[in-house]
């Protein structure tokens, strides 16, 4: 790659830069902001982990998703989700078990996330070995969420699974309480992750066309890692804390997330068609997504703990992986 390359490069990159920073970022007012109001109106705890935690986290990975296919780069939003799923399990699972061993409780409710997420992995491979993901497809997938948050809820109230629900936050650490307008931060949350989507995707698809490599590989790589930052982070606290089990359920439900909340909204503002994507996402990535979600879900279920060597294997190979598509890209 010469200089002028470089220079070229500069400023997609600073974009994206920008991007990934004003999602996290606003993710992080929004969530503050809304949990506060609805803790205001005098919504439980619970519901509020149901609903406003539960959109709030794959905000970031929605709104890229949508203003991609708005902008006709449908391969972004694919590569998003798969790129995510791949990347929070590989790289945030394997970053947390090398801080700590993840010893696993099996329960009826993780059992049934499980299964979820496995389902919604085969459900995507199914639809992109059909063709095209339509609206109806896109409105099977939101109500099928819909119902898996219904469950979700219902065992809850049975006491048959554990809900992370938001802990009241000290005076003065969260900035929409201490400041007292949380419904303006709510609105600059809002805005930022907006912006930031919008400069994450603009970047994305400069540098895909100025170093010749498809816009999904850039959407499974950078993208998906700025997206999976926010689990990253999360992930790593829970179990610098001991909650490995609160670290497994966040990635479990992020996965199911990603796939029927933003392929299922994305293809109803917009069908998202064989032809928009690159082939390599269905003759090599969604299967890798399928067999390490696969793997993880066998070590889960089966050897019911995730410890420092397997998470060096996990992390070693996520950076393979990246390696590997960006060779048989670079340059096509």
């Amino acid at each position: 790659m010469d200089l002028v390359t470089l220079q070229s490069l500069l400023i997609p990159l600073v974009f994206m830069i920008c991007g990934i920073f004003l999602l996290i970022k606003g993710g992080d007012w929004t969530i503050d902001s809304a949990v506060y109001i609805a803790q205001r109106f005098g919504l439980s705890p619970m519901v509020v982990g149901f609903t406003v935690l539960a959109f709030g986290t794959s905000l970031p990975e929605l709104i890229v998703s949508i203003l991609a296919v708005l902008r006709g780069s449908e391969g972004i939003a694919m590569g998003n989700v798969i790129g995510s799923n791949i990347a929070n399990i590989l790289l945030v699972i394997g970053s947390s078990a090398l801080i700590a061993t993840m010893y696993i409780k099996i329960s009826k409710g993780l059992i049934k996330d499980i299964i979820m997420m496995m389902l919604s992995a085969l459900l995507l491979m199914g639809l992109m070995l059909y063709g095209d993901i339509g609206r109806v497809s896109g409105v099977i997938m939101v109500a099928l969420l819909l119902g898996y948050v219904f469950l979700q809820y219902k065992m809850a109230l049975k006491g048959e699974i554990e809900v992370e629900t938001p802990q009241e936050v000290p005076a003065g650490e969260d900035e929409a309480q201490a400041t007292g307008h949380p419904y303006v931060f709510l609105f600059l949350g809002l805005l930022a992750v907006a912006g930031g989507a919008e400069l994450l995707v603009r970047g994305a698809s400069q540098s895909a066309a100025i170093i010749g490599v498809p816009e999904d590989v850039i959407a499974l790589t950078i993208i998906a890692f700025g997206t999976s930052l926010p689990e990253l982070s999360t992930s790593i606290i829970s179990a610098r804390r001991g909650h490995s089990d609160m670290a497994l359920g966040n990635i479990v439900g992020s996965n199911v997330f990603n796939v029927l909340m933003i392929i299922g909204i994305t293809a109803m503002v917009k069908p998202i068609t064989h032809h928009s994507y690159a082939e390599q996402l269905l003759t090599f990535d969604i299967w890798f997504m399928l067999a390490v979600s696969a793997i993880f879900a066998g070590l889960v279920l089966g050897y019911r703990k995730i410890n420092k060597p397997i998470g060096i294997v996990f992390i070693s190979a996520y950076v393979a992986y990246t390696i590997y598509i960006y060779a048989i890209n670079f340059g096509s």
